[in-house]
């Protein structure tokens, strides 16, 4: 008869490794306490408490993921340097690294977007009382006396603590998990704008609502997987379809439900849909936290699954990522041109950018040609770590400038008021702008060198056509971009034109990184480049 203390004696406790997972846990430990702030600090220190822990779990973070990264061990079986922590759930490795630094550099100015203030007459863009219904006295009320929710910084502390794990995630349980967490944050922030709170509850209804149907088909995958497979394990997924002769229709079936609860986070056609109302209707910082960081922590995990679980069945998948990168790309630059709205039009751009990335993931490159690992040309890997450093930095500089431009109903988000500011501000129509020809991937931008650098991997691998279109596609978003330059320099302005409204240093910070960041890697790329080769490839 076996004892509670024979069972006992066998039991061993889980081996965690705490220092390689340090800046995951400090993110929900700083998420933590804010939520103790919110708890028991006075109402008038929340917000300067709030900002000052997230900044500071930010930084730390990021310092750590600098000493995790320098101390990562070389691994003899494959190119790439790193290991497997949380009994093989997380796998911390040279990409991961390089995600979590490109992640934690962009919530660090995404912060400072969220504690603005001098935007809104001393108070944040965030709304007073949310349970209050908009237009109702209780609201009037929580205006009139100042109210603001700083709990939105913890709950972008949670949100960014799911974008890291996201990534890193070694098994399907895993990467459920940090989906959930990511999404059900941005759920509620997306419905606590100060204006347009109509526009911005519905837009967080409609987001909460796809999002979960998201969910459910990337449950259904992995249980398809795990039925294949008998593991959740990417390794072991890996190890399995590596030994599969033919078609596996329950293989098949789970890469295709896995695939659009993945393609839905990276705002991929013809799961788009939501993306241009939750981005107009959410508060602009929140947007920009969701356009630049979101996108490249879902394009992280992308990778990951497929280029680690699924990379034996390339053929299987590789013609319906083709079919989604040109529809996406299509669907992004031509939509685009039918919108009136700054914010929407951003949206589309993010859609068609997204299509551009898919055009480097079918390459599948994730080591040289040579095969060693040495730098022979550029790979899918690295050119897609490098593209979404640049996209992340011009998108969180773009809708920074979009919450200066304001009229009497807060930003002025319809394009016809963007008419003139080239007058009315010659340096914010030139920011901006500048923001526009990086995104259309005109030369000297980051976004030339980044399309320079997803196009030559897509073609290394024999994704020659796809490129060609992307190419075509690219002349096309360049238009509707070239558009809002000449509507800022060229057209007159519609009443009394638009008006930008001085901000704080905090978004003039933003705003000065975006401008560097975007020019810097447009004429000195090869340090990012050689960065994201450094990262070697993922590990299982």
């Amino acid at each position: 008869m076996t004892t509670l203390a024979d069972s006992a004696t066998g039991f061993s406790s889980p081996s965690i490794e705490y220092f390689a997972l340090s800046p995951l846990l400090v993110i929900f430990g700083a998420a933590l306490v804010g939520v103790l702030v919110e708890a028991f600090a006075p109402r008038h220190l929340r917000y300067l408490s709030q900002t000052v822990v997230a900044v500071l779990g930010v930084v730390a973070a990021l310092v750590l993921t600098v000493l995790v990264s320098l101390d990562l061990p070389a691994r003899g079986d494959s190119a790439g340097f790193g290991q497997i922590a949380a009994e093989g759930a997380i796998a911390v490795d040279g990409p991961t690294m390089f995600l979590w630094g490109t992640l934690l550099l962009l919530a660090l100015t995404c912060v400072l977007l969220f504690a603005e203030r001098q935007l809104e007459g001393g108070i944040t863009a965030f709304a007073g009382q949310a349970a209050a219904l908009p237009g109702t006295e209780a609201e009037r009320e929580a205006s009139t006396r100042g109210l603001e929710h700083t709990e939105v910084f913890p709950l972008m502390l949670f949100s960014l603590g799911g974008m890291l794990l996201f990534p890193a995630s070694n098994d399907l349980v895993t990467m459920f998990v940090a989906l959930e967490v990511l999404s059900l944050p941005l759920y509620l922030l997306c419905g606590l704008a100060r204006r347009r709170r109509l526009l911005s509850q519905e837009a967080a209804l409609k987001y909460f609502m796809l999002g979960a149907f998201s969910s459910g088909f990337f449950l259904y995958g992995a249980a398809l997987v795990y039925g294949f497979a008998g593991s959740m394990r990417l390794g072991d997924i890996a190890e399995a379809v590596s030994g599969t002769v033919g078609a596996d229709w329950l293989l098949l079936g789970g890469i295709g439900m896995l695939a659009v609860g993945m393609l839905f986070k990276v705002s991929a056609a013809p799961f788009h849909s939501w993306t241009p109302d939750v981005y107009q209707g959410a508060p602009t910082a929140v947007t920009a936290f969701m356009a630049a960081c979101t996108k490249i922590s879902a394009f992280g995990a992308l990778l990951r699954l497929f280029y680690v679980g699924f990379g034996g069945a390339r053929w299987d998948w590789t013609p319906m990522i083709w079919v989604i990168a040109i529809l996406t790309m299509a669907v992004g630059s031509v939509l685009a041109l039918t919108q009136s709205d700054i914010k929407r039009m951003l949206a589309y751009s993010s859609i068609a950018h997204a299509g551009f990335l898919l055009t480097g993931f079918v390459g599948l490159q994730q080591v040289s040609s040579a095969g060693d690992g040495s730098a022979t040309e550029i790979t899918s890997l690295q050119a897609m770590l490098f593209y979404l450093v640049a996209y992340g930095f011009m998108t969180v500089g773009a809708f920074a400038v979009v919450m200066v431009v304001r009229d009497a109903g807060g930003e002025a988000t319809h394009l016809s008021r963007w008419a003139g500011l080239g007058k009315e501000s010659p340096l914010v129509a030139g920011v901006f702008a500048f923001f526009l020809l990086g995104m259309a991937g005109i030369p000297l931008t980051s976004g030339f060198t980044g399309k320079w650098a997803v196009f030559t991997s897509a073609v290394s691998g024999g994704a020659w056509p796809l490129v060609v279109i992307a190419v075509l596609l690219s002349a096309v978003a360049a238009f509707f971009y070239v558009r809002v330059i000449v509507l800022m320099y060229f057209s007159e302005p519609v009443g009394e034109g638009p008006t930008v409204v001085m901000p704080s240093v905090l978004t003039t910070i933003v705003i000065a990184v975006g401008v560097a960041v975007t020019a810097a890697l447009g004429v000195f790329p090869g340090p990012v480049l050689d960065l994201a080769a450094t990262a070697g490839q993922f590990i299982r």
